[in-house]
């Protein structure tokens, strides 16, 4: 069954390309609009990132990884946030509807 992410195939492509290449070993779990079928075709898409042990993925990495989606050929715009730098209550939001887009 197909999930229920509303992205562009080849977006998801190279957005798991970029996280390999930036972020190896860190998955990543979109959420929000995009999962909850509240998006429209503009719509940012949210992703949380997370590192194998769940601690707080270098900064300068997470900038690094920013950089590239920015300037990649993805034409809408990501927001990133780092799973072990948000709070408590924002996991138990994230983890009640999200699709994961793999490592």
């Amino acid at each position: 069954m197909p999930d229920k992410l509303l992205l562009r195939e080849q977006d998801r492509r190279r957005l798991r390309d970029l996280l390999v290449q930036h972020l190896p070993g860190v998955t990543a779990w979109a959420y929000g609009s995009r999962v909850n079928g509240d998006a429209h075709d503009a719509s940012d898409l949210d992703i949380v990132l997370r590192s194998a042990d769940l601690d707080k993925i270098p900064l300068k990495a997470l900038e690094r990884f920013q950089e590239a989606v920015r300037e990649s050929n993805i034409p809408i715009l990501i927001e990133a946030r780092d799973w072990a730098r948000l709070p408590e209550s924002f996991h138990r939001e994230i983890l009640r509807d999200y699709v994961e887009l793999g490592e």
